[in-house]
């Protein structure tokens, strides 16, 4: 199936094979659905496929699979944005309408759904359930289960902020036929968001709060809780589940038990990967990657660490986001001297072992990231805000002052102090003052207790430009009420995209969403030249080409706004595992997903050996 592109007239040049219907038909005629749909290219897999790449449909079924979590298990609703974090692993019980391969930037296949098809203006999405789907309880799966799971979302901030923002209506055709109503155009991120939109049973939540589940609800996925406490979930894979064929999920979910083991502590999580009593370890931090594996196990080769790169998110993995409500932050000079007064090559040599990568653009490694001098499509987009811009926009490639490492960045401290003066900031007796004697202060606000050490070097730097710094360590209530009522100065956030970016653009930048409470433009940017740009990226863009143009045009004025302190880019996988698995041959193809965390898991691709589990056995298997 060729891509859907969003211009309507390179739509009827470019899409012979696709019937596109308008908005609104009540299924008088009936639309042309397809197997997957598309965007931004064409579809990889044709109607006739079989299975995924990355899937061998051969893999033999059983075994077990033991996993760890930081998060006790106390809630199986199966939504997000509840206060309540879900059971790890409860996304497997739970079908969705489609999902997003992992071999292509943005090809989605229906697993739910067994036809897609887009009206020709853009704005009606069609959509037909498979008519084999089926709840474990043997209900048929309807359209009124995605009518009740899309209602009691826009309940929660997440779905307001998510789904209310563009979806106008869904009106159901029949039981197993149902139309998505865009208030404006269909973008691909639109798309996306119903690859991860939890499909409900409307009967079971009759009469029950939808949001808290202390006992898991019925399923329709390929697995089913069979038991757990607040310390464990264990899950038995589905025999007689209905969607075992489809092509999206043959070759995968082949373990017939899968079970978390909650693990608060990291160091006794470790020991316990370390002692063999469960199968695969995560490892976010650096330091331990280096120094907690020298064991016999590892160089046995019994235990093995690996690493995995990909690009499912891209951008700024962490920033520092500045409020710009703030007096202080809304000169331009004052926002590029506390970037400069950040050494973040010291700090990456010093805590990193020099494995992270600073992040120079928005959409840092991806094609949409802007480098070196403007192109001339980029300044045919940005030469109408000429006279309204940094001149260096035009002129210079984006660039952060490097250290050695070795030491304190006299020279990116002295551009820092200078910018400052030239703000109206003097140093008083080692104290930063304004004109009125009132001196800079900045708090900077985190909830991971694992920044400090990476922080506490910057509020040291920022003292010697004589700024009152400070860090303050928020737990998560404290930290939910803070962020609501912008009461912060500066604010360590995740700030990746999924990659492609467009469609989260409006919610990151835009001006609209700058009041939103929680919402992505925590720094409260309000700017109408980004916006003209998003709206050219998310909207007018008719081909893929078009879309990373304006992205590279957008990421350059943010960038010289110096709206946020980019720290890393979204870092690789790094995780040990015990040798007991098979893997498909063709897994490298998968580079936007992850091995788990993920809709579209490459870890469900794997399975059990039966002789390299016996073997393992007398460690502790």
């Amino acid at each position: 199936m060729m891509a859907v592109l969003k211009s309507p007239s390179l739509r009827k040049r470019c899409l012979p094979g696709v019937v596109l219907l308008q908005a609104l038909v009540c299924m008088a005629e009936q639309p042309a659905y397809q197997h997957g749909i598309s965007l931004l290219h064409e579809l990889k897999y044709p109607v006739d496929f079989e299975h995924f790449e990355y899937a061998n449909p051969d893999a033999p079924k059983g075994g077990e699979l033991k996993l760890s979590t930081t998060t006790p298990i106390r809630n199986f609703a199966g939504v997000p944005g509840t206060g309540v974090p879900g059971a790890q692993g409860i996304g497997r019980t739970v079908d969705r309408l489609m999902i997003r391969s992992a071999d292509e930037l943005s090809g989605l296949y229906g697993q739910l759904a067994d036809g897609v098809a887009l009206s020709a203006d853009g704005k009606s999405v069609f959509i037909r359930i498979h008519e084999k789907a089926r709840w474990h309880d043997g209900v048929p799966v309807t359209t009124r289960d995605v009518k009740f799971s899309h209602d009691e979302l826009l309940k929660l901030p997440f779905g307001k902020v998510y789904l209310q923002s563009w979806i106008e209506s869904l009106e159901i055709v029949n039981d197993k036929e149902l139309v998505v109503h865009h208030r404006g155009v269909f973008t691909n991120s639109n798309l996306v968001a119903l690859t991860w939109f939890p499909i409900r049973p409307a009967h079971y939540y009759a009469g029950r709060d939808s949001t808290r589940a202390l006992v898991p609800p019925v399923g329709s996925g390929p697995y089913r809780v069979v038991d757990f406490d607040s310390g464990f979930v264990r899950y038995e894979r589905v025999h007689d589940y209905w969607g075992r064929d489809i092509p999206v999920n043959r070759g995968r979910y082949n373990f017939d038990v899968i079970q978390y083991d909650v693990y608060r502590d990291a160091t006794v999580a470790r020991e316990a990967i370390r002692k063999g009593l469960f199968d695969i370890y995560f490892e976010s931090d650096i330091r331990h990657w280096n120094s907690s594996y020298d064991i016999p196990a590892v160089e046995a080769g019994s235990l093995i660490m690996e690493t995995r790169s990909l690009q499912k998110f891209i951008g700024l993995a962490s920033a520092i986001v500045l409020n710009l409500d703030r007096e202080r932050f809304q000169d331009v000079r004052v926002r590029e001297a506390l970037t400069l007064a950040l050494d973040f090559e010291w700090q990456n040599r010093v805590f990193q072992y020099g494995s992270q990568r600073r992040a120079t653009s928005y959409f840092a490694n991806s094609s949409f990231a802007s480098s070196g001098l403007p192109s001339q499509a980029e300044l045919a987009l940005l030469a109408p805000y000429r006279d309204r811009l940094p001149e260096r926009v035009f002129t210079e490639a984006f660039e952060l002052p490097a250290s050695n490492g070795a030491g304190m960045h006299r020279s990116a401290l002295e551009r820092a102090r200078d910018l400052l003066a030239d703000a109206g900031w003097t140093i008083l007796e080692g104290r930063l003052v304004n004109a009125a004697g009132q001196q800079f202060e900045l708090e900077l606000t985190t909830q991971n207790p694992s920044q400090r050490r990476l922080l506490l070097p910057y509020i040291e730097s920022l003292k010697t430009l004589g700024i009152d710094a400070r860090l303050r360590l928020l737990e998560n209530v404290a930290w939910v009420n803070h962020l609501r009522a912008r009461n912060f100065d500066a604010y360590v956030r995740g700030h990746d995209f999924l990659n492609p970016p467009l469609g989260e653009l409006q919610s990151y930048f835009g001006s609209g969403t700058a009041d939103l409470e929680l919402g992505g433009n925590m720094a409260g940017l309000r700017d109408p030249i980004v916006d003209a740009l998003i709206e050219k990226a998310e909207q007018e863009a008719a081909t893929i080409e078009q879309a990373m143009t304006a992205c590279h045009a957008l990421d350059r004025v943010l960038l010289w706004g110096f709206y946020h302190i980019p720290l890393h880019i979204p870092d690789e996988e790094r995780f040990v595992r015990w040798d007991k698995f098979e893997r498909p041959e063709h897994e490298a193809v998968a580079k936007y997903e992850y091995l788990v965390g993920s809709a579209v898991r490459l870890l469900d691709s794997w399975w059990i050996d039966p002789d390299k589990a016996r073997r393992l056995r007398p460690a502790g298997k």
